[in-house]
């Protein structure tokens, strides 16, 4: 495979300095460009994000002495280092969606990490083991904004990470008819420290803005199908959500419940789940786990802090599938919400892209 050169547009938030670890090493992507706000503009990318590191690992050596740009004024600059751009911006909607738009009629292609493009119609977001064929809305996209190479893609919320890959493979054979999930996020989704938010120790929010909406509709996009010019999204599975603020580091468990079309026995379920791979494996992508979804048989797994970084943080841990008394069946899932669920999820988009021929 070629290496490309990429840039990180947002790259001093908790998921751009995601990005930047997973990125200074990546055999395939060089950065050669960073950039954020105004206020960080001008600086080293030590000193831009020194004070506010969030990450345990240290900033990357060879990511150090790179002067950050600024994401909007310096976008002509940027786009002439790159072959394409990761961003993870902390902007307002409105600003997010002129700014990505900006970046692809620059014909420079955006991997976004961002909600405000989920629902444009012909952006695909794509969860790379699930729906890789939505790539194929590329060139209509391009039509529309009249462009060669440029063009957005979006990785789905984070938390979704953890629920819809164990239902995706079910759904194929047994039809999912509805499903309830309550999910328990960590802080880091919030772009959070304990440092920065002591207020969460031995505490739980029952509410995280915007969330439970993207729980229920998001889904329904990866379920959906390319209709000409745009991905017309699914009716069902039913999707019903509440989202769950929890003092956690890193890692989003979900509590599943859910009811099929025709109910499968529990071992077929196991079976599914530990036979399901996707396109990433077959292609053995850079950041594709090996053993996508992985069972625990113990009834106390899995557990956040001891299985969040299984194979690097991209792969989906499963326990407690047992019958239920007003669904079929329920079970809990969980991944790590700022690998798989944010950075990891779109550098393996990236690498998706890549090996489809998107960025050539």
């Amino acid at each position: 495979m070629k290496t490309y050169n990429v840039g990180i547009i947002g790259a001093t938030g908790m998921v751009g300095q995601r990005f930047a670890l997973l990125l200074s090493k990546h055999p395939w992507f060089n950065v050669t460009a960073l950039a954020a706000s105004a206020r960080s503009a001008g600086k080293t990318y030590k000193e831009a994000v020194e004070s506010r590191w969030a990450m345990s690992d240290p900033i990357p050596k060879n990511l150090e002495s790179i002067t950050v740009m600024d994401a909007t004024a310096d976008i002509d600059t940027i786009c002439a280092r790159v072959d394409f751009v990761f961003c993870a911006v902390d902007m307002k909607k409105p600003d997010i969606l002129a700014l990505e738009e900006n970046y692809a009629k620059h014909e420079c292609p955006v991997v976004s990490n961002n909600s405000a493009n989920r629902f444009t119609p012909d952006v695909p977001m794509i969860i790379p083991e699930l729906n890789p064929e939505h790539t194929d809305i590329i060139p209509a996209q391009r039509k529309r904004l009249g462009t060669k190479r440029g063009f957005i893609a979006v990785k789905s919320n984070c938390s979704l990470q953890s629920y819809v890959p164990a239902l995706f493979p079910l759904d194929k054979k047994y039809g999912v008819d509805k499903c309830l999930v309550c999910t328990y996020q960590a802080i880091s989704g919030a772009g959070k420290t304990f440092e920065r938010w002591p207020e969460i120790l031995d505490n739980v929010i029952p509410f995280i803005g915007g969330e439970e909406e993207k729980s229920e509709r998001e889904p329904l996009k990866i379920w959906g199908k390319i209709d000409g010019d745009r991905i017309v999204p699914a009716n069902e599975p039913k999707f019903t959500a509440q989202c769950l603020r929890v003092p956690v580091s890193d890692g989003h468990m979900a509590a599943v419940f859910v009811s099929f079309k025709n109910k499968p026995p529990k071992k077929q379920i196991l079976d599914i789940w530990k036979s399901f791979s996707g396109v990433p494996q077959k292609l053995n992508l850079p950041h594709a786990p090996k053993q996508f979804l992985n069972y625990f048989e113990e009834d106390n797994m899995p557990q956040t802090k001891l299985n969040r970084n299984l194979e690097g943080g991209m792969a989906i841990s499963i326990g407690r599938l047992r019958e239920d008394s007003q669904y079929d069946y329920k079970f809990v899932c969980l991944s790590h919400n700022t690998l798989r669920g944010a950075a990891g999820g779109g550098v393996l988009l990236a690498e998706l892209l890549c090996a489809k021929g998107y960025f050539d």
